[in-house]
């Protein structure tokens, strides 16, 4: 088992990035079996399918990778790299690029999304964006991707490509048999992969776009900012209800709820018998001291590793190498495949 996946370099991490998504990946990285494998890297290169400042891309890119390795992502368990200093993943995509179709990625939600009216003012690279996704799986072989609902049309892309790829240029074996080049990745669907609200929406997701910094929690806030963001989170004037159903229509209250079911273990069910007909007086500072509690160690080491550029650097360093190392195999095989002469 190979799993691989990326996360784009936008600045702090905020509880949603954690709950969502990191926490995850360090459960993936810590349960693996011998013999298997986790390869995450920072996306910098999708970054600049955007408009973006280079010296801020160049921070944040330190930045996540400090709060990554402060979530728990060990660099000695796990491949951790960033993409731009791996240069087979833009070689690949160009490669794959022959074999994308047009009205695929014409049919890519996000790109209509994204480009809006605008989309004659958009960028080439926002439009064949989801082939660079597809070259950062194929090129390491991954068996398994960890997706959410808004990612799954992007990996089934990645295995219409490599389908067709393997179907139009596969060599033959010894056996006269066709030999693939790539994998086709299976979708892996973490458990209880929260999906966390804004403190002050709970219709919308928690995002550091949002220009309110009361509508989020950053793994870099401090004990007083974190209870102050929770004292002030948008409720209702009813008490908690004692089952979970009675949550139905009280997106506020079920946030909140669900994020304290998310850090303590129990189950939205387990929380409401508990805190089932207080008031939010009595579960916010409940909330927020388990949080400051939960987060104190993440929030300690990241603000460590955050001045020690040289560490970062040589995290990066080391883990690219070895991705580059993983992904020559594949991307050799791919340009022999294409019948294109190198030195």
């Amino acid at each position: 088992m190979r799993v691989v996946s990326g996360i784009q370099p936008t600045g702090n991490l905020h509880l949603g990035n954690y709950l969502g998504a990191i926490r995850n990946w360090v459960r993936m990285q810590d349960e693996m079996e011998e013999g298997s494998q986790c390869l995450f890297f920072l996306a910098d290169l999708h970054a600049i399918s955007m408009p973006h400042d280079p010296s801020e891309l160049r921070s944040a890119t330190l930045e996540m990778t400090a709060a990554l390795v402060a979530c728990g992502i060990d660099p000695a368990k796990s491949v951790l790299f960033n993409q731009a200093q791996v240069p087979q993943h833009a070689e690949l995509q160009w490669l794959l690029s022959g074999t994308a179709r047009m009205g695929w990625l014409g049919r890519m939600t996000q790109w209509k999304d994204k480009a809006g009216k605008n989309r004659e003012g958009q960028s080439v690279a926002l439009f064949s964006y989801p082939v660079l996704q597809a070259a950062d799986v194929l090129l390491y072989q991954a068996t398994h991707v960890p997706v959410g609902e808004d990612q799954k049309q992007h990996l089934e892309l990645a295995r219409d490509i490599a389908q067709k790829f393997n179907n139009d240029f596969a060599p033959k074996d010894e056996n006269g048999e066709d030999a693939p080049v790539f994998t086709l990745p299976e979708p892996f669907i973490p458990p209880q992969a929260a999906r966390i609200m804004s403190l002050r929406d709970g219709s919308a997701k928690m995002s550091k776009s949002d220009p309110s910094e009361m509508s989020r929690i950053n793994l870099a806030d401090d004990a007083d900012t974190i209870m102050k963001k929770v004292k002030k989170a948008k409720t209702d004037p009813e008490p908690l209800p004692s089952e979970a159903a009675g949550l139905e229509g009280r997106a506020e209250a079920l946030n909140l709820v669900a994020i304290y079911s998310a850090f303590s273990g129990q189950s939205v069910s387990g929380v409401l018998s508990e805190f089932g007909g207080q008031g939010f007086g009595a579960f916010k500072p409940a909330l927020g001291n388990l949080l400051v509690e939960s987060l104190a160690p993440i929030s300690e080491r990241f603000r460590e590793l955050r001045q020690d550029r040289e560490a970062l650097d040589a995290i990066l360093a080391r883990g690219a190498a070895r991705a580059r190392e993983l992904g020559s195999p594949t991307l050799n095989a791919t340009y022999q495949a294409l019948g294109l002469v190198r030195g």
